[in-house]
């Protein structure tokens, strides 16, 4: 299991380098295969919303309903109404008595055209079926290969109208896979759908960090048989080698600005904190001790940097100012505590915590350090904000098979993102778009 392999890093009497050679070795698997979502769990408070089916959308390449149905109720805010049946687009005048006898609060009904250049027209109109009131119109032209994301921007437009909070449908996610012949790198849609391979290798690829303007990832690639820090364009597939200093790089993490990334190096001796020059490659030293330091993260205004050590004895969780001063612990429930994130707004901290054995995802309220256990898996790994800091995507293992799910910060609403075949590892969520 990987989770040995984290007992082993922070061991005093294995190497640096080992410990994460380690944890890049999966379980071989046939190949990956597309995801599918589950939802389940009941939330407290969830709108109840009823979607049509769109005109059009039978003979489109993707059934925007369907996606947008899935999109809102993986999000925890809302539940769709069950059995209706209903078949309307944005021009039909909608039976509010009946959705009101369904308790339904919200519809959402549209259309997907096809037009004579083959692009698709896509339409939707929202109502608040309790007050009777149209909420609003949606209308984009895309390409057919656009479609999926077309459903996601307009998830993002229902979610918003009704939440007054940003959609996170239309971000990206990034993670692993490992078969019996090979390590890749994929971005997917934030359901995991429509994943592309951004970096193929024989070599173990780990710790993907996205740019704050999701142009880039930051990642390590043991491609020279030693781990090094590339940065990666998406756009064109160009990268460049960030970190390749004698020892290890390792546990990139992008600064606020996108100037520098943090990383752990062991050049001078040590695993320790530098943060290096994105431009000049420039590396600064930024914590002195005799353990380990390693896994970090600016906060949001880029003040302060979290990351884990064991210089107390056991692996645990500090924070510091971004100069290196001013170091202090944060976790003090449990002897093991790593993979430390922060949510956008400030207020979360998300990390893994060993509780009798077992790993599991935990979130801490960073005002009054109250911190709660929401998962019931208990192989959990790498958890990751949603850039609207709702949502927490985490990898596991669930019912024997390795999986991405994704969570609620009170843990009730979850959903898997579980592929057929294929061991899926250490995702990260990309910012807006």
């Amino acid at each position: 299991m990987k989770k040995t392999s984290f007992l082993t890093y922070f061991s005093p009497f294995k190497a640096h380098f080992s410990a994460f050679l380690l944890s890049c070795v999966f379980a071989s698997s046939a190949a990956w295969a597309q995801f599918k979502v589950d939802v389940s769990g009941v939330g407290l408070t969830q709108v109840p919303i009823a979607i049509a089916s769109f005109k059009g959308e039978e003979t489109a390449p993707q059934k925007t309903s369907a996606i947008l149905s899935a999109d809102l109720e993986r999000s925890g805010q809302f539940r769709a109404v069950p059995n209706l049946g209903l078949s309307m687009d944005e021009l039909s005048r909608p039976d509010l008595a009946l959705l009101r006898q369904k308790s339904a609060d919200a519809l959402v009904a549209g259309s997907s055209t096809r037009l004579a250049d083959g692009r698709y027209e896509v339409r939707a109109k929202l109502w608040d079926v309790v007050s009777g009131q149209e909420r609003g119109d949606y209308r984009e032209t895309v390409a057919a290969a656009d479609l999926r994301l077309s459903a996601h921007r307009l998830a993002d437009w229902v979610y918003e109208k009704l939440t007054g909070e940003k959609g996170v449908f239309a971000t990206r996610i990034a993670y692993i896979t490992k078969t019996t012949s090979k390590y890749s790198l994929w971005i997917a849609d934030s359901d995991g759908e429509n994943a592309q391979s951004a970096l193929t290798s024989a070599e173990p690829i780990i710790s993907p960090s996205w740019s704050p303007k999701g142009n880039q990832l930051a990642y390590v690639s043991f491609e020279s048989r030693k781990p090094v820090i590339y940065v990666h364009e998406l756009a064109t597939g160009k990268r460049k080698i960030m970190a390749n200093f004698k020892g290890s790089n390792s546990a990139p993490a992008w600064s606020p600005d996108g100037r520098s990334l943090l990383a752990t190096l062991s050049r001078d001796g040590g695993s320790q904190l530098y943060q290096i020059d994105v431009a000049s490659g420039e590396a600064k030293r930024l914590t002195q001790n005799s353990g380990i330091d390693t896994e970090p993260s600016f906060s949001q205004d880029g003040s302060k940097i979290y990351f884990v050590s064991d210089r107390g004895g056991s692996p645990q969780i500090y924070k510091m100012n971004d100069t290196g001063s001013g170091v202090e612990r944060v976790t003090f429930s449990g002897s093991y505590n790593i993979s430390p994130a922060l949510s956008p707004d400030g207020r979360w901290l998300t990390y893994i915590s060993r509780v009798g054995g077992q790993f599991k995802v935990q979130v801490m309220n960073l005002s009054t350090g109250q911190t709660s256990a929401i998962t019931e898996t208990t192989a959990d790994e790498r958890p990751s904000f949603a850039p609207n800091s709702k949502l927490i995507v985490f990898a596991t293992v669930l019912q024997g098979r390795e999986a991405l799910m994704t969570t609620t910060l009170d843990g009730k609403i979850k959903a898997r993102l579980s592929g057929q075949s294929g061991d899926i590892r250490e995702p990260a969520w990309g910012p807006y778009r």
